[in-house]
């Protein structure tokens, strides 16, 4: 009888360690192995994981998804290869800050330099403030990777409209997914010193806005993390706790 127990429960375990470390869909598998990703964002995968963070998120062929503040592109040409030729990307970004210096103009944003390269061309660039979020069309995934706890740090941003804002870019059933580093509760300045987020305060803001929890990924959890040290601290970067959280429009 133990004998049969124990191969029981060793089927059991193959079998949930194999739906752990299913293969993510084609066109996710093709994005990260995509050739034009530079050298320091592919160096990064071991730690971002990409292939499993876009598999949770739920990219697919055609969709249309917008990413907030995106940054240097990390995620951006990943989920422009994902939604593929038929799909569109709209990256929203703040306006640069002005140049102070005359002789120095202010540079490119890294977005729009992204968005015209050919490989890249379902990708658009909109300069906007996050608090007035808008899109042409209704978006299928609303994505934000290590952002979302900036926007605590402007100055009189109103978290309950901007979250509204991106409930009403989606369609029923479009999808919120929220990607940030873990803070430990009980600290309201720790967006700005340390620059985390308790993940209660994330999931109390955006289901204030209507939507409804569909769920979570540890994928890059780490309980090793200290939770005291500022995110670029180099003993802990690119090696912190993170969640990723996803919110459904009904």
């Amino acid at each position: 009888m133990k004998s049969k127990l124990l191969l029981t429960a060793v089927v059991a375990a193959a079998l949930s360690a194999g739906a752990v470390m299913a293969k993510p869909a084609a066109n996710i598998t093709a994005a990260v192995a995509d050739k034009g990703r530079p050298a320091a964002d592919t160096a990064l995968d071991a730690a971002r994981k990409p292939a499993e963070t876009l598999d949770f998120v739920g990219v697919k062929p055609g969709m249309t998804v917008v990413e907030l503040i995106p940054g240097g592109g990390y995620f951006t040409r990943l989920l422009s290869k994902a939604v593929g030729p038929k799909g569109t990307v709209y990256a929203i970004y703040p306006p640069p800050r002005p140049s102070s210096d005359p002789a120095k103009p202010t540079p490119t944003p890294a977005i729009e330099t992204l968005a015209a390269e050919p490989a890249y061309a379902n990708v658009k660039p909109i300069k906007a403030s996050p608090a007035a979020l808008s899109v042409p069309t209704p978006a299928d995934i609303v994505f934000t990777a290590q952002n979302y706890h900036d926007l605590h740090n402007i100055p009189n941003f109103d978290m309950a409209a901007f979250n509204k804002s991106v409930f009403n870019a989606l369609k029923p059933g479009g999808e919120y997914v929220v990607l940030d580093h873990v803070a430990l509760p009980g600290d309201p300045n720790v967006t700005h010193t340390l620059h985390r987020i308790d993940p209660a305060v994330v999931r109390k803001e955006v289901e204030a806005a209507g939507f409804k929890f569909a769920g979570e990924s540890k994928i890059l959890a780490n309980p090793a993390d200290p939770h005291d040290k500022n995110v670029f601290d180099p003993s802990i970067r690119h090696h912190t706790d993170q969640f990723i959280y996803k919110f459904r429009r009904p």
